[in-house]
């Protein structure tokens, strides 16, 4: 073959990549202007409020929870031009009313709304309804509604994936842009430390379930940990994207990985996630979504189910939802109440439920929960997580992030310690944790403390020791660890061993007096009973004749075979050394004088 040949096929290669480049640079759409495409959450400006004028602080401190943050606000609207021509210039410039203020994805409270911004497109609202086109990004619109007539495709939703999900859009499309933190902070990991219960487990095997807006499982730092779940919005049977951002930081907490460039790891960073969404683009859910989604997670497997901002739990048909995921041995975290009377049914599975109350690095709770509710409290104001679309690790804020460090901590229990039921997983969670006050536990506004996850795994609590139930079937499957099975098949097996070797020695016992009539007795045998005497023949002087020496005729005063007699016994008992023709003579009579003899 020629040298040409090869340099043919080269070329060839070299013009099949430009041209695959070439096209799938020209298919790209243009990125549009992000103040006129971006789906946000943003705030409008009414001027005052309680009496005071509005600025960027007061927002960071009504919207993220902190003023702290008001250079994350900043950092959005800077140079943005408004409705009436001005521009925020400094942070600490006046809001004018009207204006139109891009918050960060994690903001929440009255007022803040979702869409695009009004100045750049048409004004917020729900996303388009059956029959619109799809955005030019080539994105389908979902359905809204459980009534939409669209079906979850068949699986099941606790599986992972066999490919990555598609990426939330947050150019064109209909997801929130998510802002990163300027002064990011990694308190909530350096004070729980979770990192030291790894040693005993980083719960895999464990499903947790998030009911919130899904999770972006295209981000590589969820890659592998993330469930198809569900979408009972939707009925697109996908629970693994997500456009509010919520979900993804409650599964980075729980989940996330060291990687894609972030150092960040969940608590539990072998479990998996079962996203369930109970919201897509509207930030609002419907009672019967929110109780259909808690049975979602019950039919999957779950061993926890973690309860995001968007569900309210005193709703009856929800409360009744969380009554029966208790009756099946799951554990349900959620936050501890605001407002609001507690549901019966709610209340009578208080004992395997863990209300939460989030808190920041100084111990300041991040809400006004009603005094009593709160069993645990977990980090919960300028947390680390996970952001949509790539944007990293983002700071986030409320209750909800709290409830997903509990809902961590709780499957590693739970991987530690299958044997335990709902209500003691309960019960470990809240004695291993660390106090938070000096007055009596638990204390009416942090409960029994701060959670620790490595005195969860690793303290032994006496309580247990009789009380800890085998693990049962859940769902079809079990929940026994493998472990416990390697256990199980050790003792049965030392058992059997046992029992073979006590039947051998049984059977052995049984058989060895036979065998031994077999063998000869070592033994001496004992001598037979002596027989009756007879009266001694009377003397023979003939040497021809021969006295019969037989024990039977010997004379009555000889004591035959006698042992006490047996020591004195003369030679003459003994038959070849009697001489012949004459007679025995009985014991201590001296022996006759032959004939002849003088």
């Amino acid at each position: 073959m020629s040298a040409s040949g090869p340099r043919r096929a080269a070329g060839r290669t070299v013009f099949g990549l430009v041209t695959a480049l070439a096209v799938v640079m020209l298919s790209s759409p243009a990125v549009a202007d992000p103040d006129s495409s971006q789906y946000v959450k943003y705030y409008t400006v009414t001027g005052t409020y309680q009496g005071s004028p509005e600025n960027l602080s007061e927002l960071a401190q009504r919207f993220l929870g902190t003023a702290n943050r008001s250079g994350d606000i900043y950092n959005l609207n800077v140079g943005r031009s408004q409705g009436d021509g001005g521009k925020l210039a400094k942070a600490n410039d006046s809001l004018h009313q009207g204006w139109e203020m891009v918050l960060p994805w994690d903001a929440v409270g009255a007022g803040v709304q979702y869409g695009l911004l009004p100045a750049g497109g048409p004004p917020p609202a729900a996303a388009p309804g059956p029959g619109s086109s799809p955005p030019a990004n080539g994105q389908p619109v979902p359905k809204s509604g459980p009534g939409s007539g669209a079906k979850p495709p068949p699986g099941n939703p606790g599986a992972l994936p066999t490919a990555p999900p598609p990426k939330p859009v947050n150019l064109g499309g209909h997801c929130a842009a998510a802002a990163s933190s300027t002064s990011p902070s990694n308190w909530a990991a350096l004070r729980l430390a979770p990192n030291q219960a790894w040693s005993r487990t980083r719960g895999k095997g464990q499903l947790v379930a998030i009911v919130d807006s899904g999770a972006d499982g295209s981000l590589p730092q969820l890659a592998g940990h993330i469930a198809i779940g569900a979408d009972v919005v939707s009925g697109s049977g996908r629970g693994n994207t997500d456009c509010l951002g919520s979900g993804t930081g409650m599964a980075g907490i729980v989940v996330a990985q060291a990687a894609g460039g972030s150092t960040m790891s969940g608590v539990a960073p072998d479990a998996t996630v079962l996203p369930v969404r109970v919201v897509t683009t509207t930030p609002t859910a419907t009672p019967a979504n929110e109780a259909a989604a808690i049975q979602v997670a019950v039919s999957a497997g779950a061993g926890v189910i973690a309860l995001g901002s968007y569900v309210n739990v005193n709703d009856p048909a929800v409360a009744k939802a969380i009554a029966a995921a208790v009756g099946r041995d799951i554990v349900v975290v959620l936050a501890a109440g605001t407002s609001g009377s507690t549901n019966p049914a709610l209340a009578g599975a208080k004992a395997a439920t863990l209300r939460v109350g989030g808190v920041g690095v100084d111990g300041s709770l991040a809400a006004a929960y009603q005094v009593g509710t709160v069993n645990v409290v977990a980090p919960g104001m300028n947390v680390s997580t996970l952001g949509i679309t790539g944007t990293g690790t983002v700071p986030a804020n409320g209750t909800q992030f709290s409830v997903a460090f509990v809902a961590a901590e709780v499957a590693l229990v739970r991987a530690a310690l299958p044997g335990l039921s709902a209500v003691q997983v309960v019960h470990r969670v809240e004695v291993t944790a660390d106090r938070m006050s000096s007055g009596a536990v638990p204390d009416s506004h942090y409960g029994f403390g701060m959670i620790n996850p490595a005195e969860s795994v690793t303290r032994a609590l006496p309580e247990e020791r009789q009380s800890i139930s085998p693990p049962t079937e859940r769902f079809g499957t079990s929940v026994v660890a493998a472990g416990d099975r390697i256990t199980a098949v050790i003792i049965v097996t030392i058992v059997g061993i046992v029992s073979a070797v006590l039947l051998f020695f049984r059977v052995r016992r049984l058989i060895r007096p036979v065998a031994d009539d077999v063998v000869a007795d070592p033994r001496p045998t004992p001598p037979p009973p002596p027989a009756a005497p007879v009266p001694a023949p009377a003397p023979v002087t003939q040497p021809v004749m021969q006295p019969v020496m037989q024990p039977a005729i010997q004379p009555t005063q000889q004591p035959v075979m006698q042992p006490t007699v047996q020591s004195t016994l003369q030679p003459t008992m003994q038959p070849n050394m009697q001489p012949a023709g004459v007679p025995m003579a009985p014991a201590g009579v001296p022996h006759p004088p032959e004939a002849g003899a003088f």
